[in-house]
């Protein structure tokens, strides 16, 4: 384990045990998946405090761990992401809006990005999860976004129909193994898909794993960073030369 990856630990250990000495709530920053991986890796009797996972909106990527229970604090406490929307000033003449443009964007105001989540962009708006601490800086600072004048707005969720919703799609592999379907999924050789595992750049339900030839359940959430994420629904049917029809669900992006 390296030291990076034992100074994560301690410090998601630490904010359970706070939790659980104050028996109140604590939060972590956002946690991309490599951290959160690193969370889950962490046996149970290791942490003073239960946790759950949380960034914003059902399915995000960046998230925060919450850590306490109602049975441990007594109330229940959300964490505190907010949604800060940036619209153009003039929608006819504003540049359209990319993910990178945001988070450049935000990262040129010297914010840390482990202080913001996810970025969602609907009708060139962009609506940015962060720490609620920070959600005021970045409506009064964020004025422009690569060349287009921005207004923003803070709002204590996303509103509804702004988050992402995966589309379904059908992919045909020779066996049902990760290396097959992340091949199939991202239009990939045998050979690429695996050398993923090996760069550990492939997580089942925010857990990284450098098993190719494990088989996916229904319902897993398989990401791979520099990709995208999907859901495995699983084996439709066979066809005819003995291969495998399998449905999964695409997040855009």
């Amino acid at each position: 384990m390296d030291h990076e990856t034992q100074q994560l630990k301690k410090r998601l250990q630490e904010l359970a045990d706070r939790s659980a000495r104050r028996q109140s709530w604590t939060f972590s920053e956002f946690l991309n998946l490599n951290e959160q991986s690193v969370l889950r890796t962490i046996p149970p009797w290791e942490l003073a405090a239960p946790y759950r996972l949380w960034g914003g909106y059902e399915g995000a990527e960046r998230v925060v761990a919450c850590f306490g229970s109602e049975d441990l604090c007594g109330y229940m406490q959300d964490p505190p992401i907010v949604c800060v929307k940036a619209e153009p000033l003039s929608r006819k003449f504003a540049d359209p809006l990319s993910h990178r443009d945001v988070l450049g964007a935000l990262m040129s105001l010297g914010i840390r990005r482990e202080v913001t989540g996810d970025i969602l962009l609907q009708d060139n708006c962009a609506y940015m999860l962060c720490l609620e601490s920070m959600a005021d800086y970045i409506a009064s600072q964020l004025e422009q976004i690569r060349h287009t004048s921005v207004r923003c707005t803070v709002d204590a969720q996303v509103p509804e129909g702004v988050t992402p919703e995966p589309k379904g799609a059908a992919f045909v592999i020779a066996s049902e193994r990760l290396d097959a379907a992340v091949a199939a999924v991202y239009k990939l050789s045998r050979g690429e898909s695996q050398k993923l595992f090996t760069q550990e750049k492939v997580f089942i339900n925010g857990k990284c794993t450098t098993r190719s030839a494990d088989m996916p359940a229904p319902g897993d959430v398989i990401s791979v960073r520099g990709f995208g994420r999907f859901i495995y629904d699983g084996v439709e049917r066979e066809t005819k030369k003995g291969r495998l029809r399998v449905l999964v669900r695409l997040y855009p992006g």
